[in-house]
């Protein structure tokens, strides 16, 4: 015989029942022991630039690196990576991250998400919803630095998660977007298509030698970036570059500062 037990539910089930269903503060999907080890990577090898820890909307805390420049300008670039890797990566962000402070110009280079090694690209979609919390949370933090003229550089995987995040949402201090190396990525395949509901200025760029996925939908992001009426949309190939732009990285500093240039007239 099997026997059940039935209990009559009052405030006190009802309380238990609430306090084991609500998620844990901090919880996340991302690799946390990845990050971890990342961060202390970062920072043991941080030549330029402080370490600044940030909290996103679900309490978890990550790592973000700050490189102020010419602080009485107002305006700053978030700087973020591509698939599984760190905020110092070598390809794209550090010689963006040296050269941007070269100019004066302020970085906050963010951790986000990330999954094991083994891990497939498209599996890096459950990770989507935590984007926007950590892109907040870097707002928020520039504004009450008195950063209030900001652009967001995305490369790659980064480069979608900054298309999804100013796909659903319209922050007033960011003025521009720079996607590099951005192709329809397993993990968000709708990426290119999301670009005609990105409100603001917007500049792609990719080298001629990148990956095929970005190479093959080229014509397809032109044609999505030119949807968005009364909005700039650029997009700009490299000769010779590569998707990290190894031997090319004057060029892709180049690119950036005179869109960040424009963008301030």
């Amino acid at each position: 015989m099997m026997l059940k037990a039935f209990i009559k539910p009052g405030p006190v089930l009802f309380i238990l029942l609430a306090v084991f269903t609500v998620t844990p503060v901090g919880a996340t999907n991302s690799d946390v022991a990845k990050e971890s080890r990342w961060a202390e990577q970062v920072i043991d090898g941080l030549l330029d630039g402080d370490e600044h820890w940030l909290i996103d909307d679900i309490g978890h805390e990550f790592l973000s690196i700050l490189t102020e420049g010419d602080k009485s300008s107002g305006r700053a670039v978030v700087l973020v990576h591509g698939i599984g890797v760190h905020p110092n990566w070598p390809d794209v962000i550090y010689p963006l991250r040296a050269g941007l402070l070269e100019q004066g110009i302020t970085t906050l280079s963010l951790q986000m998400p990330i999954l094991a090694n083994d891990a497939y690209e498209r599996e890096y979609g459950l990770l989507f919803p935590e984007v926007p919390g950590r892109f907040e949370a870097a707002l928020d933090y520039l504004d009450d630095e008195g950063y209030k003229k900001v652009t967001i550089v995305g490369h790659s995987m980064g480069a979608a998660m900054a298309n999804y995040y100013l796909g659903r949402n319209d922050p007033d201090e960011v003025l521009s977007l720079v996607i590099i190396g951005m192709g329809a990525e397993d993990a968000f395949p709708e990426s290119v298509e999301a670009l005609a509901k990105v409100r603001i200025p917007v500049l792609d760029l990719y080298g001629s030698e990148d990956l095929e996925q970005v190479l093959n939908s080229a014509k397809q992001r032109v044609l999505s970036g030119n949807k968005q009426s009364g909005r700039q949309y650029l997009q700009m190939r490299v000769d010779g570059a590569n998707h990290f732009f190894q031997g090319h990285e004057d060029a892709l500093l180049r690119h950036v500062v005179e869109w960040l240039e424009a963008q301030q007239n």
